[in-house]
């Protein structure tokens, strides 16, 4: 905080106030998290032009209320600053609207192979006019960890839904596809075709006819071509039904961490348009168009859009087992070798110019790394990188980190590394990580916040939505307690207090985003972005911090969120169907827009927000570079 208004705060008796001005809002009488250190906890919060105008005391914040100004009664209700997207997929999130939710519980109902067949038939049964319209079933989210069968649905499966009609379904990370063998066929994926470099099809047990499992990029040229059917039209309803999802979550500012060239242009037209509710924070595919980056760069937002810098993939998935490690997978479940430690996703050429490009040219740099072996080589080309262009404050940040020793995180420690972590893999896959990836001690360092607290270093907690729901609680939960689907405990050791977590979602991450002067904290002068839960969350029992509700998300003092009002719209937002409603909604809005001559995209890379951006790229009409 600046020392005026500390000064400030002192002379006001526990009020940090601007002026004498006049409020517009008040809100009292409930308990308020500032997630300021200097004051944790504030009575009544004044606003003013979408500005924190005083926050501190209800009778000395009650000082700039006047005859206009509208009184909000929280009622017991808690308020916090808004979060701010760590790392996610905004434009992702909208996407997931061209597919059928095949999430395991408690995120959707598919549980087997056959829940998988029935739902993907229900959703072409409820689509009829997109699915006759595009001649594609495509869906999204299922997960080989939590099918019954322990593997990924084959292609004569798949055959059984339909024989006529392409069928691609994405894995929840992102990282593997699942298609049908009329989709292999129109992809011109043989039992010849090789695999590329930095993926691999898949193939029947003792021959090289292909499975219909295609992993990183040798899914990459499939989509290109089947999802070049939906054409260009629909990215700009994608990004609103993105932003409206996260908002729904209390998000105030969100992310697109891999944005393609065609994805900025669509960013910036719907800003232009005022079509952003929330702010947006994007970060180009650094391997794609350095020069996009360059000039496009901004500390400012323009109509709550602007890109901040650079994303780079290193590897893939590790709960898909093509995150690249440093030593074999525990017990990998499939076709793999002897020894397997999975694979790069990019060349060290590649790495090591886009690191040593960003820091020449002070440009943050946002690197997805996953494995040992794949954050030994970020450690080096950015030791490599500060060594060659000098310290700068540049916060460089190291995306998910699943797998990681401790002494890489000594080394981020040293070189001003953000670790921005995943936490919610606890939940979603820890059990699978124990039984499977690492192994029964490894799996307890997953996602190590412990290994940040020990050290000092600030960290921060994201979904990589649509990987998940963007659910603000659960990754409140999981960044506390680390509790598995089973009940079980990944690594003790890491759990951190609730004010932690919250400051991982709040403050800290805005700092990760240059952005802590006017976000993450409700300060005198900083913007009005709140939210208000139903519960204190460092007041209820910590295994019960999922079950909290986000009832409203203020975004520079207007509510853009409201579940009072989706509720007597009739939509139940415990079940999930709120964001089916914002899925089907735009479903709704592409039936007459959707055209088979749309533009592809060239692959480059692999991961979650590779398959993503590919996906946006594909949407919003990008050519290869």
């Amino acid at each position: 905080m600046k020392p005026v208004l500390i000064l400030l705060g002192l002379l006001g008796g526990g009020l940090s106030t601007l002026s004498g001005d006049t409020a517009d809002i008040i809100y009292r009488n409930g308990p308020i998290l500032t997630m300021d250190d200097a004051r944790p906890r504030a009575e009544a919060v004044a606003v003013k032009d979408g500005k924190i105008l005083s926050v501190g005391a209800e009778d000395e914040v009650l000082k700039s209320k006047g005859a206009d100004t509208r009184m909000i009664d929280l009622a017991g209700k808690t308020m916090l600053p808004g979060f701010v997207d760590a790392h996610g997929h905004v434009m992702g999130g909208g996407l997931q609207a061209l597919s059928a939710n095949l999430l395991a519980p408690p995120d959707g109902e598919v549980t087997d192979v056959a829940s998988l067949q029935q739902t993907l038939r229900d959703w072409m049964a409820g689509n009829r006019k997109a699915v006759d319209k595009i001649q594609l079933v495509v869906g999204f989210g299922y997960d080989n960890a939590q099918l019954a069968e322990l593997r990924h649905p084959l292609r004569e499966e798949l055959d059984e839904v339909s024989k006529e009609l392409p069928i691609v379904l994405v894995h929840q990370s992102g990282h593997i596809v699942a298609a049908n063998s009329k989709a292999l066929e129109l992809g011109g994926i043989t039992a010849d075709t090789p695999n590329p470099q930095g993926g691999v099809i898949q193939r029947r047990p003792g021959g090289s006819e292909p499975n219909g499992v295609l992993e990183e990029t040798a899914a990459f040229p499939l989509l290109i071509k089947l999802l070049g059917r939906v054409g260009p039209e629909g990215g700009e309803t994608f990004v609103r039904a993105g932003t409206e999802l996260w908002a729904r979550f209390g998000y105030t500012t969100a992310q697109d961490g891999r944005t393609m060239p065609g994805g900025v242009k669509t960013l910036k037209e719907v800003a232009a348009a005022d079509g952003l509710k929330i702010d947006v924070v994007s970060y180009p595919d650094v391997l794609v168009d350095r020069n996009l980056i360059k000039q496009e760069a901004s500390p400012n937002y323009h109509n709550r859009f602007r890109v901040a810098g650079a994303k780079l993939t290193i590897d893939g998935s590790p709960q898909g087992f093509t995150a690249w490690r440093d030593r074999p997978y525990y017990k990998p479940v499939g076709d793999y070798p002897p020894g397997y430690v999975g694979y790069a996703a990019a060349t060290p050429e590649q790495v090591g110019g886009a690191i040593d490009w960003a820091y020449e040219n002070n440009i943050q740099i946002i690197t997805h790394s996953n494995g040992e072996a794949a954050s030994d080589q970020l450690i080096a080309f950015i030791r490599e990188a500060t060594g060659k262009h000098g310290r700068a404050d540049r916060r460089p940040v190291l995306i998910h980190g699943q797998f990681l020793r401790e002494d890489q995180m000594d080394a981020f420690h040293e070189l001003d590394v953000i670790p921005s972590l995943f936490p919610m893999h606890t939940f979603y896959w820890g059990d699978w990580h124990r039984e499977h990836t690492v192994g029964p001690v490894l799996s307890n360092n997953i996602s190590p916040t412990g290994w940040c607290m020990k050290r000092g270093m600030r960290f921060t907690s994201h979904h990589d939505a649509p990987v998940a729901f963007p659910n603000s609680m659960r990754v409140l939960d999981a960044t506390v307690t680390r509790r598995s689907r089973s009940g079980d405990i990944i690594g003790p050791e890491h759990r951190v207090d609730v004010m932690t977590a919250l400051k991982a979602m709040t403050l800290w991450a805005a700092w990760q985003h240059f952005e802590e002067g006017t976000k993450g904290s409700i300060e005198t002068g900083k913007l009005a972005d709140l939210v208000v839960l139903d519960k204190d969350p460092t007041a209820v029992n910590p295994e019960t911090l999922d079950q909290i509700k986000v009832l409203e998300t203020i975004k520079e003092g207007l509510t853009v969120f409201d579940a009072a009002a989706m509720e007597t719209s009739g939509v139940d937002l415990d079940s999930g169907k709120a964001t089916e409603l914002v899925f089907h909604r735009t479903i709704r809005k592409l039936g007459g827009h959707l055209d088979p001559h749309g533009g592809g995209h060239a692959p480059c890379g692999g991961c979650m927000c590779g398959t993503m951006s590919r996906l946006s790229a594909i949407i919003c009409g990008d050519r290869a570079p």
